[in-house]
């Protein structure tokens, strides 16, 4: 038994093991800078992650935020509507990432104050880049694809 510790199988990762780094260019690296900067899903600048339904809302609720209509949207949608606590964010925030083909989706999952928030982040493929299709929180019961940005 003393060779297990050598053979190729022994380093192979386990589910106790530390995550792995995150891929450049995967879903969980488009994921991540919004639980980095706070507000990050209403920059404009960061539109180009976004695909339809998401990015039809998040255009029409930067329309309304110009024409002084007010906010359409949730300021931290990202975070589940949560208080942002970078502290605790990072301390809890876990990620599951699943591809399918064009089409993936990466559950975000933090505590923040005690109370455990759960996000499902869906993605498809558009020309070689995944882009955010729709954010849906499973513990707030809502999706992005759902507001009425008129």
């Amino acid at each position: 038994a003393d060779n297990a510790a050598t053979s190729p199988t022994a380093s192979q990762p386990t589910d106790s093991a530390p995550a792995a780094p995150v891929q450049p260019g995967s879903p969980t690296a488009v994921v991540k800078p919004f639980y980095e900067h706070v507000g990050l899903e209403l920059d404009p600048a960061q539109r180009s992650h976004f695909a339809d339904p998401a990015k039809s809302v998040l255009d029409k609720s930067d329309a309304l935020r110009k024409s002084g209509q007010g906010e359409c949207l949730d300021p931290n949608m990202a975070l589940d509507n949560a208080a942002y606590d970078r502290a605790e964010i990072d301390k809890s925030l876990k990620t599951i990432e699943a591809v399918k083909g064009d089409e993936a989706k990466v559950i975000v999952a933090f505590i923040v104050a005690g109370n455990p928030h759960r996000l499902e982040w869906k993605f498809r493929k558009v020309d070689g880049d995944w882009k955010i299709t729709d954010l849906l929180s499973v513990t707030g019961e809502w999706a992005l694809s759902q507001y009425q940005c008129e």
